[in-house]
C-alpha cells in the first residue's frame, strides 16, 4: 500500500563517506517501499528536519511526525516519516531492521564483531534473531564477564577462548583494555554462583598462563541472547563502582551493587538534598578521614565481624574497637548492629556517588 504524504528530504544531514553510503542505503529504501523519510544523528539539531524533543526507545510520535531510533555503523540515528497511525508506527517499527540489513549485506564481520555490535546495544532484534539462528544460539541461557587487562590483550582473548566451557562460548574485543566473554549456560538448572566462581576461575587462569592480573565483572544471567546487552551493562557497572567504592578482590558481581544502581538513577540533586538532611558536620568529618571510612568499608564487607576485620586489615582488635566507637559517637550510628549498618552503608552510597 502507497502511503501518501509530502516527500521529505532524504539525508538533509549527510555529510563524509558514511553518511553518504547512509544516504544511498535510506534512498533505495524510499523508492523500493514508496515510503520517503528522512534522518538526523542523534543528539544533533539540524535544520531542515523535524526534531523530536524528547528522549524515547522504539517508536514514538508528536501528532504529525512518527520518529524511530536505528543504528548504522555504530551511531545511533532517528528516522522521521510524515504523518502518525497505526500505519505508520508500523513502518516505523519495521524500518531498523530494514536499514541495518543493508548494512550487513555490505558488511562481512566475523563472529566476535557481530556480537561486539549485540553487547553495546548496536543490533535490532532482528538481526540478534538472525545471529542466534546462524549460531544455533536461540533459546540458550547466557550471561557475560566483563574482564579488564592491562596489557596482552590478544594473549588474553586466546586464553579465554581455550577456557571456554563449550564452543559457543566467545570472547570480543571491546576497546585496549576490556574485552568480554559471553558464557552460555550448559543447563538451566546452574545457579548464579558458579558464574561468579567462573569468573574467579578465568582471573586465576590468566595470572598464571600470562602473568596478567585482570578483574572481572559478572553480569545477570539471561535467559536468551536478546537480552545479553543488560547483561554486559551490569558486568561493566560491576567494574566501575567496585572502583567508585574502592572494593577489594579482582571478581565483582553486577548484585553487589544493586543499591548503587537504584540510588544512581535518582536526580543528583536529589541526592544531595537526601545527604544534606540526613547528616551534619561531625557525620561528614568521618566520611571526609579516609581512614575512618575505610575502617567502615572493612567492617561492612567482613558482616559485622570484629576479629575477622581485625585480620583482613592487620589491624588490633582494640584500635578497630576504637574506631567504631568513634563512628558511633559522631554519627549516632552503632554499627555493629545491622539496622545501623544498613544506614550506615546508604549514606556511604550517597556521599561516593556524590563524590565520585
Amino acid at each position: 500500500m502507497k502511503i501518501s504524504h509530502r516527500v521529505l528530504s532524504v539525508g538533509a544531514v549527510t555529510e563524509g563517506y558514511v553518511m553518504s553510503e547512509l544516504q544511498k542505503i535510506i534512498k533505495g529504501i524510499s523508492e523500493k517501499l514508496d515510503l520517503p523519510f528522512t534522518y538526523y544523528a542523534e543528539n544533533t539539531r539540524p535544520e531542515g528536519v523535524p526534531v523530536c524533543d524528547r528522549q524515547f526507545e522504539g517508536v514514538t510520535d508528536d501528532g504529525e511526525y512518527t520518529y524511530f531510533r536505528f543504528w548504522f555503523r555504530g551511531t545511533g540515528y532517528i528516522g522521521i516519516l510524515k504523518g502518525v497511525g497505526t500505519e505508520i508506527t508500523n513502518y516505523a517499527a519495521l524500518l531498523p531492521s530494514y536499514v541495518e540489513s543493508f548494512s550487513e549485506k555490505e558488511t562481512d564481520l566475523t563472529k566476535a564483531e557481530y556480537l561486539k555490535r549485540i553487547l553495546l546495544g548496536e543490533c535490532s532484534s532482528m538481526s540478534i534473531y538472525k545471529y542466534a539462528t546462524k549460531y544455533s544460539l536461540r533459546g540458550r541461557a547466557c550471561f557475560a564477564i566483563a574482564l579488564r587487562v592491562p596489557k596482552m590483550m590478544e594473549e588474553t582473548l586466546a586464553v579465554l577462548e581455550q577456557y571456554g566451557g563449550n564452543s559457543l562460548d566467545t570472547a570480543v574485543k571491546i576497546s585496549e583494555e576490556e574485552c568480554v566473554l559471553v558464557k552460555f549456560m550448559d543447563t538451566e538448572s546452574e545457579e548464579y554462583r558458579s558464574a561468579v566462581d567462573y569468573a574467579e576461575f578465568l582471573v586465576h587462569s590468566l595470572q598464571e598462563e600470562l602473568g596478567v592480573e585482570a578483574k572481572a565483572g559478572v553480569g545477570s544471567i539471561v535467559r536468551d541472547l536478546k537480552d545479553v546487552a543488560t547483561s554486559y551493562t551490569g558486568a561493566s557497572n560491576a567494574l566501575r563502582y567496585a572502583d567508585v567504592f574502592e572494593i577489594n578482590g579482582n571478581v565483582h558481581s553486577y548484585r553487589e551493587f544493586v543499591l548503587v544502581k537504584m540510588l544512581e538513577d535518582i536526580p543528583e540533586g536529589k541526592l544531595i538534598e537526601y545527604f544534606t538532611d540526613l547528616t551534619d558536620e561531625s557525620f561528614k568529618e568521618i566520611f571526609e578521614e579516609e581512614e575512618m571510612l575505610n575502617t567502615a568499608e572493612a567492617f561492612l564487607q567482613s558482616s559485622l565481624n570484629v576479629s575477622e576485620t581485625s585480620r583482613n586489615l592487620y589491624m588490633h582488635r582494640n584500635t578497630l574497637l576504637y574506631r567504631l566507637d568513634k563512628i558511633e559517637k559522631a554519627t549516632g550510628l552503632n554499627i555493629r548492629l545491622f539496622s545501623d549498618a544498613v544506614s550506615f552503608r546508604v549514606l556511604t552510597v550517597l556521599y561516593r556517588l556524590l563524590n565520585k
